[in-house]
């Protein structure tokens, strides 16, 4: 599958509903199978999907967003997440994704990744953050609890 970013980013594979993702992250530990899985959820009339990010568990088939696999290819990780909300934002144009790590780390790295690739992302997702209990648009000086993307 092609991806319209031009970040060093791990193949993926997308279900047919392109509701889940995966892909395979490759470092000094091993091959460690990563899944993006999008949720339909509603608050107060409003359908958004939940991004849910974690390592697959091949016996059990459950996605673990706790563990923590200190693979050393984080910033590779984020453009392939990165890449995966432009290629479900494509198929799906007016869905409105929302993302929050499953801890205050996680949720900054997120932050850090879209900083790192903001001029790419920036390209073709309008990007919010909640910060002082409001949504407000992206910038990388301000600390968010979390985030909303949405296809410009």
């Amino acid at each position: 599958m092609l991806l319209p970013m031009n970040l060093d980013h791990y193949e993926i594979i997308a279900n047919p509903s392109f509701l889940d993702f995966e892909f395979d992250s490759d470092g000094p530990n091993g091959i460690i199978k990563k899944v993006v899985r999008f949720s339909p959820k509603n608050s107060n009339g409003i359908t958004y999907f939940n991004l849910g990010f974690g390592d697959l568990d091949i016996r059990t088939g459950i996605i673990n967003d706790l563990t923590v696999s200190n693979i050393k290819d984080r910033d590779r990780i984020l453009a392939t997440v990165a890449s995966i909300v432009l290629v479900f934002t494509e198929q799906y144009p007016d869905a409105i994704v929302y993302a929050k790590g499953s801890t205050p780390v996680r949720t900054r790295l997120y932050q850090i990744g879209i900083s790192s690739n903001w001029d790419e992302i920036n390209k073709l997702l309008f990007v919010y953050g909640f910060a002082d209990e409001k949504w407000q648009l992206f910038n990388k000086d301000v600390n968010y609890e979390a985030f909303l993307a949405m296809r410009k």
